[in-house]
């Protein structure tokens, strides 16, 4: 399964999402990568701390590749690494990816990705961290991946960025990935006491868009997770917020009963 984290408004969670789901299904005894395409590095940073820094072998890499063989697939395998954490790999990113934005666009090595990733059969679960854009590293990852979460905030802009990113998604889905499934869209950093969080989700339930029953609140914890390059499922197992996510984690990949 690879499960794409896209939103093209920055700030709403999307590595924070990518991060701990992909920590719960380590935990959970997966065997999971994490594909950080993002050249603000912040998934690589959450799980790697200082250690990220000294990384070579990154996405960077891997799409020079993609750019320099012209026969030989590129192979992803050379870039994953270990993290603290068992179970849970990476590849990490790099501020200089953005580098190659404009070449990988005017070659269409759009489905590039998809193939490199498709060789890596030795994983349970992909998850794929975007940046905050519609570019072609986020328009790659929709194409290599079966499903698209989409983190959402609670305000009148982020309402209205949702219906041109869904836009987004069904082209993608008809141009270039029939497979790609949208598998709903979370509620991050919810105050369920305020008024407007409350009015917005409503608005989004009355318009039937594909809302996720579970909220992720806002909470100090995360910002500590952060500081600590520990993933919530680690930090802290008992506390309100790592149970929300185990509960988003279990609404995506609900047991079925014989």
């Amino acid at each position: 399964m690879k499960r794409v984290v896209f939103n093209q408004k920055g700030g709403v969670g999307k590595s924070s999402i990518t991060t701990n789901l992909a920590a719960i299904s380590a935990a959970r005894g997966l065997r999971t990568l994490i594909v950080d395409l993002d050249p603000q590095c912040n998934s690589t940073q959450y799980l790697l701390g200082e250690n990220a820094a000294h990384t070579q072998a990154d996405i960077h890499g891997l799409f020079e590749q993609i750019l320099t063989r012209q026969l030989k697939p590129a192979s992803a395998d050379e870039f994953v690494h270990e993290t603290p954490y068992e179970n849970l790999f990476l590849i990490p990113s790099s501020p200089e990816v953005g580098d190659l934005h404009a070449k990988l666009e005017a070659k269409h090595k759009i489905y590039k990705l998809r193939d490199a990733l498709n060789r890596l059969d030795e994983y349970d679960a992909i998850y794929i961290d975007t940046p905050p854009a519609f570019n072609f590293f986020t328009l790659s990852a929709l194409v290599a991946a079966e499903r698209c979460l989409i983190p959402f905030d609670c305000d009148e802009f982020a309402r209205q960025a949702l219906y041109s990113l869904l836009d987004n998604v069904r082209e993608t889905q008809i141009d270039h990935n029939e497979a790609l499934q949208v598998e709903g869209i979370v509620v991050n950093q919810f105050q369920p006491r305020a008024s407007l969080p409350q009015k917005i989700v409503a608005q989004l339930a009355e318009e039937q868009l594909p809302l996720l029953n579970t909220r992720i609140s806002s909470s100090v914890k995360m910002r500590e997770s952060h500081d600590e390059s520990r993933p919530l499922i680690h930090l802290a197992p008992n506390h309100k917020l790592t149970k929300e996510f185990v509960a988003l984690f279990d609404e995506l990949h609900p047991v079925t009963t014989p």
